[in-house]
């Protein structure tokens, strides 16, 4: 195992054994299964046809606790090994519901991050804060530092100026305009017209005297959002990026809308993926991860268009396939289970500086391994239930020194 700091071993054990969700930075230190698929669209498309100018959308399917958040991590830090910006986004009701797309994109742009050390892999490895405002001060450090160990002395500046002026194939003036004026403030140490810009570029509303001055003359609502998007691609490209990854986690169940919201997030989303195969639209990889496929469920030809567009399905020999079934990859879940457990227990015993008897620890891994995976019917995936109860087992097991019962843990139906 990676060697890891208490600390950060011992917030990966809260994550887990509180909420079941991953951490946020370590999934992969418990990672079992995925390894095949991974390496797939890292070969097939992070390396190959996304970052050769193509793109590509692929649908997630997987209960809640059945490890979507932990999947589109993996795929996270590949992205960002193959120096992808990636946007991880949580689709909510209230903020970011997929029936607006301007909403969507003010997600998007509020959570992209640039590849950081070690493929984000664990906290304290140097990763910045997300979105635009974060994004912009990056791109200007790295630059400002490119050109001064050039020796330009003087002349850094200018430098500057004509490299930022030289950007081009940007489909929003308005948006162009911004980011170069962005990184004009920066330069010229203009806080107030850097605040102004990101406001905008945030999504965050427009002020014609604020923004006007900047050159800035569109808004964001939902006829623009899709240009916004585009011309976001389009400026990672140039500064040096490979592209863009964007993951979009139905992280609740599609609240009931009315027809016409309904309608319109079927539409937005064959508009999104009918995009990925359009020229202008490159380098860009979308992730759609969903719960089930329920909301596909419906008569009208809107329905049956999505369904077509999402019916082939992601494997190992097939990865041109749309879906992605989680639980189709997982063929033995006890045995699944059971190699998340010994993975786990050892972030564990880094957390708490503790050695477990191996013969007990075993015991109590196939213990919860089965019992959560005879619950896998309730509300929680069987998965997350698990990363609970294993958390659980591990504390009784340090404190008593001897395996818990099923009452103990409460792994009874």
């Amino acid at each position: 195992m990676t060697e890891i700091a208490p600390e950060v071993a011992r917030g990966i054990i809260e994550r887990v054994g509180g909420s079941g969700q991953p951490p946020e930075y370590g999934s992969h230190l418990f990672t079992v299964g995925l390894e095949p698929y991974l390496t797939v669209i890292e070969r097939e498309y992070l390396s190959g046809f996304v970052r050769q100018g193509g793109s590509a959308f692929k649908m997630v399917v997987g209960v809640y606790g059945g490890g979507k958040t932990h999947f589109l991590y993996g795929v996270r830090d590949l992205a960002w090994k193959n120096n992808f910006v990636v946007s991880y986004v949580d689709l909510r009701g209230g903020e970011s519901p997929f029936h607006r797309l301007e909403l969507v994109y003010r997600a998007i742009v509020r959570r992209i991050m640039p590849p950081i050390p070690q493929g984000g892999s664990l906290p304290g490895s140097g990763e910045q804060e997300p979105g635009i405002v974060s994004f912009l001060r990056t791109w200007y450090v790295r630059k400002f530092q490119e050109f001064q160990n050039m020796g330009l002395g003087d002349e850094v500046r200018q430098e500057m100026v004509n490299y930022v002026d030289d950007i081009a194939g940007i489909e929003s003036i308005s948006f162009s305009r911004a980011v170069k004026a962005a990184f004009k403030a920066s330069l010229d140490r203009r806080e107030d017209d850097f605040t102004d810009i990101c406001q905008w570029l945030s999504g965050e509303g427009y002020d014609r005297r604020a923004h006007g001055r900047h050159g800035i003359l569109q808004r964001l609502d939902r006829t623009t959002a899709f240009t916004l998007l585009r011309s976001l691609v389009q400026w990672i490209r140039q500064i040096g990026y490979s592209g863009l990854v964007i993951a979009l986690d139905e992280a609740e169940r599609i609240p009931s809308l009315a027809a016409r919201q309904r309608e319109q997030h079927l539409s937005n989303l064959r508009e999104i993926i009918d995009e990925c195969g359009h020229a202008n639209f490159q380098r860009v990889m979308i992730l759609y991860a969903v719960p089930d496929e329920a909301f596909l469920e419906g008569r009208t030809q809107t329905y049956e268009a999505l369904r077509q567009r999402v019916s082939t399905v992601f494997e190992v020999p097939n990865p041109s396939g749309v879906k992605m079934d989680l639980e189709k990859m997982i063929p033995n879940p006890v045995e699944f289970l059971r190699e998340v457990g010994g993975k786990l227990a050892k972030v564990y015993s880094c957390a708490y500086s503790h050695s477990f008897e191996e013969a007990k620890l075993r015991e109590t891994i196939s213990l919860i391994a089965s019992g959560a995976h005879e619950l896998r019917f309730g509300d929680t995936g069987y998965k997350r239930l698990f990363m609970q109860k294993l958390v659980r087992g591990l504390d009784i097991l340090r404190g008593t020194g001897s395996p818990p019962s099923p009452e103990q843990l409460q792994l009874t139906s």
